[in-house]
């Protein structure tokens, strides 16, 4: 099988992701998001996507946690009043791309064939914005993207009660200090 490293945002849309796509690779989860605040909700998160690998006896990675880093690249990226943007706005494909290229560099420095990310399960989360995000990001370290959008063909909804049945933190928010 060919290995493949999930960018997971969190335990929510993880869970049932990874039990999808165990189904056709081997299958590492990839705890990268320097974006979430504050960090008691980052820790929140984190330990939800560990439950859910651990119950799937799957990798769990975890990225390092920098969000000094998320703030510079947002503000440096950014030439508007970023904080006032909705979530979906203009800030969230520059956080996208910083979290979809540090895995794809992740990935590629340890072996992995394949990139995918969860983030297209959130209700304000495009795919088509997303996806074309993650290829470039693949494509610039070798590897190939897994495409989806995961929230589709009751995919949510799936996500939803099987976080409910697990007992999985659920967040009310994408994660960003801004969409609070």
């Amino acid at each position: 099988m060919d290995k493949l490293l999930l960018h997971t945002c969190c335990g929510v849309c993880g869970v049932y992701v990874l039990e999808k796509l165990k189904e056709e690779f081997e299958v590492t989860a990839y705890f990268y998001n320097p974006n979430i605040h504050p960090q008691e909700e980052y820790k929140r998160r984190r330990e939800a996507v560990r439950q859910i690998c651990s119950e799937a006896s799957l990798p769990f990675v975890e990225g390092e946690y920098q969000p000094e880093s998320w703030f510079t690249v947002i503000a440096k990226e950014c030439n508007f009043d970023f904080k006032n943007e909705p979530e979906g706005g203009r800030r969230c494909p520059v956080c996208f791309k910083m979290r979809l290229e540090e895995s794809a560099r992740y990935a590629h420095e340890n072996g992995f064939e394949w990139l995918a990310t969860t983030l297209t399960m959130g209700r304000n989360k495009k795919a088509e914005v997303i996806n074309p995000i993650g290829q470039a990001a693949a494509q610039k370290y070798g590897l190939k993207f897994y495409e989806a959008d995961w929230k589709k063909q009751n995919g949510q909804l799936i996500a939803h009660q099987l976080a409910k049945e697990k007992d999985i933190y659920r967040q009310h928010y994408c994660g960003c200090v801004f969409s609070v």
